[in-house]
């Protein structure tokens, strides 16, 4: 197995007291085997030895809301993209979510079980994923892609279960349908979206006696977690009461819900990112009239809900929907998280350690500790005193994944 040493490096990691500057990381059979000054470790022969020159390391990240293989959910794309063509280009997504400096991700509809084996074996650049395969939505919901044309966009092939489910009986068998297409998590939609076809965001989708049906289906299952898509206040508090454990977007959250998601221990990505990107899609001309202002009105008041949110206390995670806004923009996240009022290390623990630490692979990855998987990325610049450096893929001149370098620019 191939072994590598980076030496002459400052290693930027939120779970150190401050930067250790001037060191290296020795990397074997794709693990973390040491971090030292360099002629304090001892290298097997043929080790490859990479000179920093005072560059900066950080953990590799993970972005805890993406759809690699989605491009903007535009219909009418999706009614003319041949499906070979379709998974050719989530190749590319894939390629270029590494290339930002993601080494794992979670995918939040549409990835099925071969994605996630393909990636597994290396068959293309990808990151480590978990994958919810497809998310739950009622008739008429925000993944309930049919129109009044009687025509639905969605796409759907065979392993890719469908995922419209009412009433008790039917989530749970919607549910237990989605894991035997081997889901890590169960993704539902507690509210309508920006860019659906037949709702809006602030509508709540599924009952509280429904969602407590997923949450306890999804415990069954070696205690499987569950995530709300939840933009309005009605669907946030339905998610929180059936016991979900991470909500996404929370556009209208306010603080009492806030300090209730600090109590029951809530997550919240805020996918800034997507906001501005739903704007950009209604300057376009890609939204229809509704979306449109759904777009204009959700950017409006998300920021200041997300600033609420913080200052309550509740624990945020990076998140940037890649698919419904770009691929290969992730890290940009960062300096929007700042904007609400996290600090750089904050930004950066939210997609590192404490994304890893959710998702209960912390053991694994997250940090730059012996025995971890060598998953990090390489920058010229400190993050700390420029976090918005993280948001150019092309600043990103390294990347490792389990040890082998995966994106070179040095």
């Amino acid at each position: 197995m191939n072994s590598i040493l980076i030496k002459n490096i400052t290693i930027i990691d939120p779970t150190y007291n401050e930067p250790l500057e001037d060191t290296a990381i020795y990397i074997k059979n794709k693990k973390i085997v040491s971090i030292d000054k360099a002629t304090c470790i001892d290298i097997d022969d043929g080790t490859t030895v990479i000179d920093g020159e005072d560059k900066f390391i950080l953990p590799g990240f993970i972005d805890m809301h993406v759809h690699l293989m989605a491009n903007g959910f535009v219909k009418e794309d999706d009614l003319t993209n041949p499906l070979a063509n379709y998974f050719y280009q989530a190749v590319k997504n894939m390629k270029d979510t590494v290339d930002a400096g993601v080494t794992y991700v979670r995918d939040c509809g549409l990835a099925d079980i071969g994605v996630k084996m393909a990636a597994e074996k290396k068959i293309f650049p990808a990151p480590k994923m978990k994958i919810s395969v497809m998310p739950l939505s009622i008739t008429g919901g925000h993944f309930d892609f049919a129109l009044t044309s009687g025509f639905d966009t969605l796409i759907n092939y065979p392993g890719l279960p469908g995922p419209v489910c009412d009433g008790v009986e039917g989530v749970i068998a919607k549910t237990r349908e989605v894991f035997r297409a081997q889901a890590d998590f169960i993704k539902v939609m507690a509210t309508g979206g920006v860019i659906s076809p037949n709702d809006a965001p602030e509508f709540s989708q599924f009952n509280v006696k429904e969602l407590k049906a997923i949450v306890r289906e999804a415990k069954m299952r070696d205690g499987a977690k569950v995530s709300a898509h939840a933009h309005g206040l009605g669907g946030i508090k339905n998610a929180i009461k059936a016991g979900i454990q991470f909500i996404e977007h929370g556009t209208y959250v306010d603080e009492k819900t806030a300090k209730l998601m600090v109590e029951k221990g809530t997550y919240l990505t805020p996918t800034c990112s997507v906001m501005g990107g739903a704007v950009e899609q209604a300057e376009q001309g890609l939204l229809d009239d509704k979306s449109v202002v759904n777009a204009y009105e959700a950017d409006r008041v998300h920021k200041d809900n997300m600033i609420i949110a913080y200052n309550a206390g509740v624990k945020m995670l990076m998140g940037t929907d890649s698919g419904v806004s770009p691929h290969g923009n992730n890290l940009g996240e960062l300096k929007l998280l700042c904007d609400i009022g996290m600090s750089p290390t904050e930004t950066i623990a939210s997609g590192t350690i404490e994304a890893a630490k959710a998702l209960e692979i912390d053991n694994e990855v997250g940090s730059l500790e012996l025995g971890k998987s060598a998953d990090m990325i390489m920058v010229n610049q400190n993050p700390l005193d420029n976090i918005g450096h993280l948001a150019n893929p092309d600043n990103i001149l390294m990347v490792i994944q389990d040890g082998d370098i995966v994106k070179n620019r040095v």
